[in-house]
């Protein structure tokens, strides 16, 4: 696997959005769904999407090196790949966070389910186990404006701080290493104006 080249970590306010929209779509089906089965809408090539992905509860702390490592080895195949592209992300201990550019929006399930299929393999052969590694299907928030993007690029790159203040724990110091951003091996590189340009305008933006 190619070595990877860590991304300088973004020096700005972490927003803490997140989550799914109250009331979007249908009501999910089952006790334990978490987004709404509701058929999404087409999507614009130019708009990114910042996408969240949760694991089911019986699965492993992905937070570790054996378990960052399947992660990593799927990222790096499938970072472009379907028509999407994954060029930002972060791993929590029981959830994933990405921005992605996608063609339309059959290339946006494609490519977030291609990725899905190459981690739940990887992590189950990793766990001895078969069965479901995510929790429900993948929540995307579209990013329309240069500041949409902009704090969701401090929000992803910056998640660990951002769940370390609100459990009242000390942020951790420097990069995280569970994350990364364009110039790292383990993802594509953006081509959307508002991920290249548009969220440089940004008053307070640093540089990638």
């Amino acid at each position: 696997m190619a070595k990877r080249r860590k991304s300088a970590q973004l020096e700005m306010k972490l927003p803490t959005w997140g989550g799914k929209r109250a009331r979007a779509g249908r009501r999910p089906v089952g006790a334990k769904a978490l987004v709404s089965h509701a058929a999404r809408g087409p999507h614009a090539s130019r708009h990114p999407v910042h996408v969240t992905l949760r694991m089911r509860d019986e699965v492993w702390n992905l937070r570790t090196r054996r378990c960052y490592r399947v992660i990593e080895k799927a990222f790096f195949s499938g970072a472009e790949r379907l028509g999407m592209r994954l060029t930002h992300y972060s791993v929590q201990g029981n959830h994933l966070h990405l921005v992605v550019e996608a063609r339309d929006a059959q290339a946006l399930s494609r490519g977030v389910q291609g990725l899905c299929v190459r981690i739940a393999r990887g992590l189950n052969r990793l766990m001895g186990r078969k069965g479901k590694v995510f929790a429900d299907r993948f929540h995307s928030h579209v990013l329309r404006t240069p500041r949409e993007v902009r704090n969701a690029i401090a929000y992803v790159l910056g998640n660990a701080r951002v769940h370390a203040l609100r459990q009242g724990r000390s942020a951790p110091a420097g990069s995280d290493g569970f994350a990364a951003g364009p110039g790292d091996a383990t993802v594509a590189a953006p081509r959307t104006w508002l991920l290249r340009v548009g969220w440089r305008s940004v008053r307070g933006a640093a540089p990638a």
